[in-house]
């Protein structure tokens, strides 16, 4: 596990409420992030509602590449490195192959730390999401309880009292509704998870977590409004993702949203398309060969500089297609309208996504026949800021507080 980015410590972790108590107060937090951005992005993002960002540490667990040993989980991978390594080295023999991605000895040093410098640097925050990072952060729990705060964002599935607080989206609960249920056979229920309705130590948001908050946005206007400024208006950004499980989708989606943005484009002033890591290529190709020709689109090439936030926070309407919860969650933060392609396809734990954002008003199926200047109002997801205040609140009652 790699760590980065020092934190500033405090040089003392005492202050006094209004009425005269001493609160601990936390100055000082650790990311654990398993390597996919959409995952530790969910972590910044809250790091950045509590005042945090700039005094984290950053750990990453790494998964194995290639073999079988990339698909185990993290738990057991440690178990069978450390028995071939023990084996291997009765005959003197280098464990060659075999990655070494987070030691125990890596949680306990974290808990010691955050015991030892505890009455002068005060509590640590610990910020994890990503199964492969669930024994890390229990772990760090059970060895420092009275010196961590710990949250695990996305549900971990069973053994939610590892973790003083589980931050994840109400629609992972989508097993335990009516609807949830008719559509599990008999037999697979005890192996469907969460098994049972939220715990006091579970914040449920609409969305996902991320990193888009108002500050962020503000700087990404400044930094690219030059380049945009000289876009006709409206400015449309369609965000495309890639087919997952629960939301299937391939060329014949892509050939249906071409048909579409022609249908629109007539009411668009400039209409910018992004990929994202997922969307198969036949589905870039596709997109690419239908628009790339007209004057009022651009595609963006995957090369640096990532126009995203200029995009979230410049772009006048969204259209993004529906596997993505990471980002229609930020588009759905910033109050513009949002279009959603594919959500008819949409099953399980997604298609309760989607019809949430539906009820709310903040997305619209795209159809074709749209005036992209019409412009429609709703109430912005927030669960950014939500999520923080559950924080402030869970640490305010073992008497700690975020430093301001």
């Amino acid at each position: 596990m790699r760590r980065t980015k020092p934190p500033e410590l405090a040089v003392t972790s005492l202050s006094e409420n209004l009425q005269g108590g001493v609160f601990r107060t936390v100055k000082r937090a650790i990311v654990i992030g398993n390597g996919c951005a959409g995952a530790e992005n969910q972590c910044i993002g809250l790091l950045r509602s509590l005042g945090l960002f700039d005094r984290h540490l950053y750990y990453r667990v790494a998964r194995p590449k290639g073999g079988i040993l990339q698909w185990l989980p993290i738990s057991l991978y440690k178990r069978i490195h450390r028995f071939i390594s023990t084996i291997w080295a009765r005959f003197s023999i280098n464990a060659t192959g075999i990655t070494n991605v987070f030691e125990v000895d890596d949680a306990k040093q974290i808990a010691a730390m955050a015991r030892s410098t505890f009455e002068k640097n005060g509590p640590l925050l610990v910020v994890a999401s990503g199964s492969d990072t669930i024994s890390v952060a229990s772990s760090i729990r059970r060895l420092a309880r009275e010196n961590v705060f710990v949250v695990q964002v996305q549900h971990p599935r069973s053994r939610l009292e590892r973790f003083d607080l589980v931050i994840t989206p109400r629609h992972d609960y989508f097993s335990l509704t009516p609807e949830g249920k008719r559509q599990i056979p008999f037999f697979l229920r005890p192996w469907v998870t969460p098994r049972e309705p939220p715990g006091r130590n579970v914040f449920l948001t609409t969305g996902a977590l991320h990193y888009a908050d108002a500050s962020t946005l503000r700087n990404a206007t400044l930094e690219w409004m030059n380049e945009f400024a000289s876009l006709p208006k409206p400015l449309v950004v369609v965000n495309i993702g890639g087919p997952t499980r629960n939301c299937l989708y391939g060329v014949d989606l892509a050939k249906q949203l071409c048909g579409m943005l022609q249908s629109i484009l007539w009411s668009c002033g400039s209409l910018r398309i992004s990929f994202s890591r997922r969307t198969p290529k036949k589905v870039v190709e596709i997109i690419t060969g239908e628009l790339s020709s007209n004057s009022k689109v651009y595609i963006w090439d995957g090369k640096d500089p990532n126009p995203h936030l200029g995009h979230l926070a410049l772009a006048d309407t969204f259209i993004i297609t529906a596997d993505s919860i990471s980002m229609l969650s930020e588009a759905c933060s910033t109050g513009k309208p949002v279009y959603v392609v594919g959500a008819e396809r949409c099953t399980w734990k997604f298609s309760d996504f989607q019809k949430t954002l539906h009820e709310r008003g903040a997305v619209r199926p795209l159809t074709g026949k749209e005036d992209i200047c019409e412009k429609w109002s709703y109430s912005p997801l927030n669960d950014n800021a939500e999520a923080a205040r559950r924080v402030i609140q869970d640490l305010a009652k073992r008497g700690w507080k975020i430093e301001t």
